[in-house]
């Protein structure tokens, strides 16, 4: 794998944006083509930095609690001691929900930052009837707690404690629903999918190629619904952002043995994360399908049905949303070469599920770190497209 060598002048293609947008700049004081790699799931942060020179084997990595499980611990601390809570700092994942709602639970007071009540809920009033009132300053006799999906200051501490050199750029991931204030998140994180596959032809522009583009989702400059992956690119300071989905396809096609299968035939990638599960349908490198589900509410038996209809183009969004999942979909015009997407490469930590499904894959041998090298593989094709 090359190291994607970036500079404050060079342009990037963002295809989401329809425009030409100016490169991520490096951070100052990072070392050369050092890159941060970071993959924020609902259960680990997986962290990989990249060392110009050495094998990628041999790159530091770290697989760390996500954020908001040092959230959720610090709350249930918190209400142990019966103290009252005030969440603030900024919008991220919301592993904690089931702290805040076991504080409430208990008889105890909890109030939100408006940035920081977003890790709960885009409405205001859907986050005050969880029992959580909005005070933009902290009230008296409660216990502040910060959100962050990312803590510069506890990166370069690591960095430094661990005798390493602090990065030229951060690049990051983290799973966005998108901003549905109104809206169910669940139905809105995969219109999201659905706009990505219908919009497919314009992928990458002027590549003449039909199929949605996974690189063309590691953005410069998010979308202006992706709320979380905004706050994120500002903490890191303004490198390319991604969704975990994203990340998890590109690391398999990080693969040479997934490229070469990918450009004969269409496979199955079947991402099985801690919390979901989603999949996608590829061939010669592009997206045609994909499926997302809550991995709490599948069985391996479930999943196989689901999977099997799936590579197929049978199964229904409706029958995926009904038992709870975020859904399915379908780029147009799927080519007859793809035969059924047939051969399954399957990665996550919770793979388990699907042994003797399809092949396990590992990027450079490490499972856990295939969304970090997918950070790296999307920004390399775009600097080669």
């Amino acid at each position: 794998m090359n190291i994607p060598d970036f500079h404050p002048a060079q342009q990037a293609r963002n295809s989401s944006a329809s425009t030409q947008a100016a490169s991520p700049h490096a951070a100052s004081g990072g070392a050369p083509g050092s890159i941060l790699c970071l993959d924020i799931g609902s259960g680990t942060q997986d962290v990989l930095l990249t060392m110009p020179g050495l094998n990628p084997e041999n790159w530091p990595r770290f697989v760390l609690p996500t954020p908001a499980r040092r959230v959720a611990k610090r709350i249930a601390e918190l209400t142990a001691e019966g103290r009252h809570i005030w969440l603030h700092g900024e919008n991220m994942g919301g592993g904690f929900f089931g702290a805040v709602k076991a504080h409430v639970a208990a008889g105890l007071r909890m109030a939100a930052h408006p940035d920081a009540a977003l890790a709960l809920h885009d409405n205001p009033e859907r986050v005050r009837a969880l029992g959580v009132d909005i005070a933009e300053s902290c009230p008296a006799g409660f216990a502040p707690v910060r959100l962050a999906d990312y803590e510069p200051g506890f990166w370069r501490a690591l960095l430094d404690t661990c005798g390493l050199p602090q990065p030229h750029l951060v690049v990051a991931a983290a799973q966005d629903h998108g901003h549905h204030p109104q809206g169910s998140n669940t139905v809105g994180r995969f219109e999201l999918w659905r706009d990505f596959l219908n919009n497919s032809s314009d992928g990458q522009p002027g590549d003449g190629q039909a199929g949605a583009n996974p690189a063309s989702l590691i953005y410069d400059v998010p979308p202006a619904q992706f709320t979380r992956l905004s706050t994120l690119q500002r903490a890191i300071g303004g490198g390319p952002v991604a969704d975990t989905g994203a990340a998890a396809v590109l690391g398999a096609l990080a693969l040479p043995e997934v490229q070469a299968r990918s450009a004969r035939e269409g496979v199955l990638v079947v991402n099985a994360g801690n919390s979901h599960t989603i999949a996608f349908l590829v061939f010669r490198q592009r997206v045609w399908g994909v499926y997302e589900h809550h991995t709490g509410m599948l069985t391996t038996e479930s999943l196989l049905h689901d999977l099997n209809e799936f590579r197929l183009c049978w199964l229904p969004d409706e029958q995926v949303r009904a038992a709870g999942g975020h859904g399915s979909a379908f780029a147009p015009d799927i080519p007859p070469e793809t035969e059924g997407f047939r051969p399954a490469f399957v990665l996550g930590p919770r793979r388990e599920m699907l042994r003797g499904h399809g092949q396990f894959i590992a990027p450079h041998g490490d499972m856990m770190l295939a969304g970090c090298h997918g950070l790296l593989h999307g920004l390399d094709l775009r600097v080669r497209a």
